[in-house]
């Protein structure tokens, strides 16, 4: 098993001069554009039910070339990298160019910031160490509790190495890991069956999460979260006061706002946001990030997919709105500065604003006074699935762990809880933002437009009053 190609251009025969001069022949008079050239080598393996049910290993290769101009966009991809190919990909982006005469942007800064290593976790441990693994960790969670009736383990790697070449010749390469191990239980008592899971990861080897004391902890987590819900009474509906806890529970946060404050959806007035630049969005208190600049998390990255460095973007700074999230496209539409947000799923798709890690700072609660402060009301711990619709900012999300707070104290856990909202409507109503500000534990995956791509979200504890809650209880 080999690595990656030192130069993706080196091994595809191409020298930079002549790749170079092929960019720019294909982007004379466009506004933006780029050679996007892609080598990733990705393994994945499932266990479930006392078996390797599954064991993958792809690698692929390819570019993508884009020219843009105005407000339009010229795409073309191939999984072969060669002159011919990117000639044929050069007459077909040239369609966009039809009347239009641009003068070619700058490129973007230049960065030294490496936020993670280029270690290959395809390597080590071995293919024969990481079942090994998954069968100790089927065989550990099965011997915690007599009520596991099913465990399902998986490991999953990458390695990308990307290089972003530009007309004017700017070149950038990034080589990125990337890992996960996710562990999910099924627990049952006579007919009834929950399910706990929990997983982590981010941008660097395996290293860190199979030592014992690490993968013994993500199944301890997941029985937990089960056997909580075995015990789980039918959620009440109702308008609540809620508690969101810190960490994962951030994800409400990115997809019922972050991706409100993508430039694309500002600049086509599509977002609830839209207009609404300096003014109140949110309670005082309310400061919300996207920094893509945290060393290994999983929505990291040192420079975003069209080469701009990655950074800390202020989004609402006191429930004041003051940044959105910005690619070098609609940052130029919108006279503004890319933020590093440009980010593609793979080299067959064009690069748009996304989030990288979303994040709710910390405020000056106590969490625990949080919780006190509330005499009927829902806590939160974890979710599930959701929908958003991002022009009116609608959302539903399902809890997979919740309780009931009974006079300020932490009740009984809660089955079946939905939180029904409108996300900014949900930010004017947080009333106590906690200290205790964590990230997610890497497992954070972000749709958009077909396009998946690896985030981070991260939050404190916070209550949001008057929030709407489907329940199961008749």
């Amino acid at each position: 098993m080999s690595d990656a190609p030192h130069s993706i251009l080196d091994h595809a025969g191409l020298d930079r001069g002549k790749a170079t001069a092929l960019v720019a022949e294909a982007l004379t008079g466009a506004d933006d554009g780029e050679l996007y050239l892609e080598h990733s080598q990705s393994e994945g393996l499932v266990f479930d039910n006392g078996r390797l049910k599954s064991a993958s290993f792809d690698t692929s290769q390819g570019f993508g070339l884009r020219a843009v101009s105005g407000e339009a966009a010229g795409y073309a991809h191939s999984g072969e990298i060669s002159e011919p190919a990117i000639r044929r990909a050069s007459d077909a982006v040239q369609a966009v160019k039809t009347g239009h005469t641009g003068t070619y942007s700058e490129p973007p800064q230049r960065t030294n910031v490496k936020l993670y290593g280029d270690e290959s976790p395809l390597q080590a441990p071995s293919f024969a160490q990481k079942v090994s693994l998954l069968e100790e960790i089927d065989a550990y969670a099965r011997a915690k509790d007599p009520r596991v009736r099913q465990v399902t383990a998986s490991l999953a790697g990458s390695r990308s190495v990307v290089e972003i070449l530009r007309a004017d010749g700017n070149l950038v390469r990034d080589v990125r890991p990337l890992v996960r191990i996710n562990v999910s239980v099924v627990v049952g008592d006579g007919d009834r069956q929950e399910t706990g899971s929990h997983g982590m990861g981010g941008r660097e080897g395996f290293e860190r999460f199979v030592t014992t004391e690490s993968w013994q902890s993500a199944v301890d987590e997941a029985l937990r979260q089960a056997l909580v819900n075995l015990s789980a009474v039918p959620a009440p509906a109702g308008t609540f006061d809620v508690v969101l806890g810190p960490g994962w529970p951030g994800i409400l946060l990115h997809e019922a706002v972050g991706h409100g404050l993508e430039g694309d959806f500002n600049r086509k007035k599509e977002s609830a946001f839209a207009g609404l630049m300096g003014q109140r969005v949110a309670a005082s208190g309310v400061t919300v990030v996207d920094d893509g600049t945290i060393p290994l998390r999983r929505g990291s990255l040192s420079v975003d997919d069209e080469g701009t460095p990655t950074g800390v973007t202020t989004l609402i700074e006191d429930g004041i709105l003051v940044g959105y999230m910005q690619d070098r496209q609609n940052a130029r539409l919108m006279g503004m500065k890319p933020t590093g947000n440009g980010r593609r799923q793979s080299y067959a798709h064009i690069p748009m604003p996304r989030m990288t890690n979303t994040v709710m700072l910390s405020g000056p609660s106590d969490p625990g006074e949080i919780l006190a402060s509330v005499k009927n009301g829902i806590y939160a711990v974890a979710f599930g699935g959701g929908q958003v619709d991002i022009t009116s900012g609608k959302f539903v999300f399902s809890c997979t762990e919740a309780y009931k707070i009974e006079d300020g104290k932490v009740g009984p856990a809660i089955k079946g809880a939905m939180l029904i909202g409108n996300g900014p409507d949900a930010l004017t109503r947080v009333k106590m933002v906690g200290n205790d500000m964590q990230l997610d534990p890497g497992i954070g995956t972000c749709g958009k437009n077909g396009q998946g791509v690896p985030v981070g979200v991260g939050q404190p504890t916070l209550r949001i009053d008057q929030v709407t809650v489907g329940g199961t209880a008749t």
